[in-house]
Parts: C-alpha cells; sequence; structure tokens
C-alpha cells in the first residue's frame, strides 16, 4: 500500500493586495478562495508616507514587486491559471513577469518534471503605461553584498572610483553583516518575512525547488532606492551568469538566470521606461569573468578571513555550517579552484583548512566543473573552460602539479578536451556587452 501523502493543488494563484505604510510593505497572494498569505518587507527608517512626487513611481515599482515576489508561492502548486486583482497589468509588465516566472523557474521545472509553458501567462491589459518622468534622484548607489567575494570586489572598485553608495542586504546574515561592516561604508539591512503559509504547504509536500531570488531582491531595492532616495542599484553578476546548464523543454535552463544580462537588460529597460527615467540599474562586473574577479578579489587580503560563498550559510531553514566552507559543494570547490592561480598556497588553505584539490572524494565534483562528461553544476559558478584554464595554469606551478585534482587533470583529462581558448590571460580582460555608465569604464579597465 502507497503510503505517500497526495501533494497539495489548486487551480488559481491570486495576486491580491498591496500597500505601505510605515516602512513596512504588504504583499498578498491566495490560492483559489484560501485566504491571505501576506509576505512583508520590512525598510529600516523609511520615511512612514511614499516622498512627495515619488508616488506613482513607487506605486508601479510594488506593482512589479507584488508580480515577481509572488514566484515564491506560486511555485508551490504551480496552478494552471494566474489572476490578479485590480485593474490589468500594463502589457510590459505582463511581459516581464512572464518571462521571468518561465525562466526564473526553469531549474525549478527541471528537476521536478514540469511544463510550465502554458501555465505561466499573466492576464494581459491593453493600456501602455505612461513613461516614467525623471525624479530627481539623488546622485548615489545602493550595491547589494551577499557575503561571497563578487559583491566585495564591486565594492572596492566603486570606492577608487569616489563613489558615493550604501552597502544593502536582504534578511538576517551575521556572516554578512560583518563583510557590510568591513567595508567602511553606509549600510541598509532590509527584512523580508514570506508568509508563514507557504513553510505549512512545503510540510505538506508542495513542490519545491529554486526560485529567480535576484529578480525578487533587485525589485525590493527598487522600492528601497525610491524611499531612500537612490538613483542606481548595482549588482555584482559577472558574464558566466549569463550562460546555462543545459536546454530542456526547448528552453535554456539557466541557474543564474536572474543574474544574466537579458534579466538585468529587461529589468533595467522597464525600470527606465515604466518607474523612474533617472532609475539605473546594472551589474558592475558584467563584462568580467569569474576569473578576472577573483584575480581582483585575491589582492583584498582584508576580506579573506571574513567572505564566504558558500550557499549553506545562506539556507532558510536548516542547520548551518560550523566553518564558512563546507568543502563538498560546487561553490566551495569553484572559488577554491578559481583563487589558486593569483594566491601563495598557504593563504588559500589558510582561508578554507583543506586542499581541495588533494581529495579522491572531489573528484567528481570537480569534473562536473570541468564540464567533463557532466553539465554545469546548478550553482552559480563559473563556465567549464574557465575551470579548465585555472587548472591549466595550476598544472604549471611546482606547489600545485602534483596534487590529486591537478594530476589527474593532466594524465586524464587534458589529452581528451581542445585546449584551445584555455589561455589564462585572455580570460582576465573586460570584454563583452555590458551596461555600465561610461564614467566607471576607466576604473575596470573597459576600453
Amino acid at each position: 500500500m502507497n503510503s505517500t501523502k497526495p501533494r497539495p493543488t489548486a487551480a488559481t494563484f491570486r495576486l491580491l493586495d498591496r500597500g505601505y505604510a510605515d516602512g513596512e510593505v504588504r504583499l498578498q497572494y491566495a490560492f483559489d478562495d484560501g485566504p491571505p498569505m501576506i509576505e512583508r518587507v520590512r525598510f529600516p527608517g523609511a520615511p512612514a508616507q511614499v516622498p512627495a512626487g515619488r508616488e506613482t513611481a513607487f506605486a508601479r515599482a510594488l506593482e512589479l514587486l507584488h508580480g515577481i515576489a509572488g514566484v515564491s508561492y506560486y511555485k508551490a502548486l504551480v496552478p494552471e491559471r494566474i489572476e490578479v486583482a485590480g485593474e490589468p497589468l500594463d502589457p510590459a509588465l505582463t511581459d516581464l513577469l512572464d518571462e521571468t516566472w518561465l525562466q526564473g523557474l526553469g531549474e525549478f521545472a527541471h528537476h521536478n518534471g514540469l511544463d510550465l509553458r502554458a501555465r505561466i501567462r499573466f492576464p494581459r491589459g491593453s493600456a501602455s503605461t505612461a513613461a516614467a518622468p525623471s525624479l530627481k534622484l539623488p546622485r548615489r548607489a545602493l550595491v547589494p553584498i551577499g557575503g561571497g567575494k563578487d559583491s566585495l570586489v564591486s565594492i572596492e572598485t566603486l570606492k577608487r572610483a569616489g563613489e558615493a553608495f550604501a552597502v544593502v542586504w536582504i534578511g538576517r546574515s551575521d556572516l554578512i553583516r560583518a563583510c557590510a561592516q568591513a567595508t567602511g561604508q553606509p549600510l541598509l539591512n532590509i527584512e523580508r518575512e514570506l508568509a508563514p503559509e507557504l513553510f505549512e504547504l512545503n510540510r505538506q509536500g508542495a513542490w519545491n525547488g529554486h526560485i529567480p531570488v535576484t529578480a525578487i531582491n533587485s525589485a525590493i531595492l527598487t522600492l528601497a532606492a525610491l524611499l531612500y532616495g537612490y538613483d542606481e542599484i548595482v549588482f555584482s553578476n559577472e558574464a558566466s551568469a549569463s550562460v546555462g546548464n543545459l536546454t530542456s523543454n526547448e528552453l535554456d535552463i539557466n541557474h543564474q538566470w536572474s543574474k544574466g544580462l537579458r534579466f538585468e537588460a529587461r529589468f533595467g529597460d522597464y525600470l527606465r521606461t515604466a518607474v523612474a527615467a533617472d532609475l539605473n540599474y546594472y551589474s558592475l562586473l558584467r563584462p568580467l569573468s569569474e576569473l578576472a574577479v577573483t584575480e581582483r578579489f585575491a589582492a583584498l587580503t582584508r576580506y579573506h578571513g571574513l567572505f564566504s560563498s558558500c550557499n549553506r550559510n545562506f539556507r532558510i531553514l536548516g542547520a548551518k555550517p560550523s566553518a564558512r566552507w563546507c568543502g563538498e559543494c560546487p561553490k566551495c570547490r569553484f572559488v577554491f579552484l578559481a583563487l589558486a592561480p593569483f594566491m601563495s598556497k598557504p593563504a588559500l588553505l589558510a582561508i578554507f583548512g583543506r586542499n581541495l584539490l588533494d581529495e579522491p572524494e572531489q573528484i567528481d565534483g570537480f569534473d562536473a566543473l570541468l564540464e567533463f562528461g557532466a553539465i554545469k553544476p546548478f550553482e552559480c559558478v563559473g563556465e567549464g573552460r574557465e575551470s579548465r584554464a585555472a587548472l591549466l595554469a595550476l598544472s604549471e606551478r611546482a606547489d600545485w602539479r602534483e596534487d590529486l585534482i591537478v594530476h589527474r587533470f593532466v594524465d586524464d583529462i587534458l589529452p581528451a578536451i581542445d585546449r584551445s581558448g584555455l589561455a589564462l590571460a585572455p580570460q582576465l580582460q573586460p570584454a563583452g556587452e555590458h551596461r555600465i555608465p561610461q564614467r566607471l569604464w576607466p576604473v575596470l579597465g573597459i576600453s
């Protein structure tokens, strides 16, 4: 007898009310005719009411957040219909939400054997939103920090450029707070409280998996920019974030889709045309490879004892590792490998407390990073060619070449792959499309 509990279901997902007062945003959702699930986002020290002259922009940004953040709840039951209370959505917003949900849930759908193409369709209005005016927002930036190397490279780059900015993070994390405090910049910590009903649905066996968190955070920071007065939101997503993991159901499945250039362009264009003409959204590291970012981070020794890119530190639920690095996940492996060409071996081992390149149990994990007989891991890691270039560089160093993973790369993998394009130096130069303001090109080495 099968004792598996039936999965909860619903026919319709509904976006209900939304509002702001006294520094708190409330977003309401429901399945079918069920009770509302209420998410709260708290902005410390924000004005009780939206600043004068920004009301229309804020209402549009709030509508944007309401739509994007709903993906956290929709994915629990993946109903066949989506309904929105109130006025029909602007066509441009409908297009942005449809793409963000479909692509942002691509990995979730792939792992759960779901096809969401016919389900994710927001109700579409016919009237376009009037063009957004300039709000004359103060010339300063919000820079989100996640506790890893990328945002710290952006922060130090902006310091060298003499930019005015504040460091911001969403949620509670002592690790992120310590990194943020070490920057010496003004700090802003926003709190996001998910509706408790979502966790109850998960306990009942609801669908679960990866969601486009960067898209949600981008929409939250849009509200923050309008409440506090900032004219830029500057993320730290590099070139490889735009490269997918695999193709499934005719969709490019990319774990990092909302960190990629496509989302950056769609979201940034929507802000400038529908929210505020002088609100700029871009990634400062977009033309850089992961290797170029780690080269720059290697020189930032003041952060080496503080940062961590291991996602196990940032779980919403469950135990967190006792150290900053679990040493067992793709993020740990990739950051170790990417830093190795640019640091002394003792300095790198001091950060991780072990040598991941000399452990037999790491072989399969590094093969996945190399995309050797495996697909790129569903994590925020660089491309296979970057991992191959890093290992090739290490094979030429006496202090690394005898370590197990490096030795195996030379003996078993290098003869079986194309060595063209694996030189390290070209991968360290800025290249490719980006949306960075021209005033910052010199500090990044962009010509």
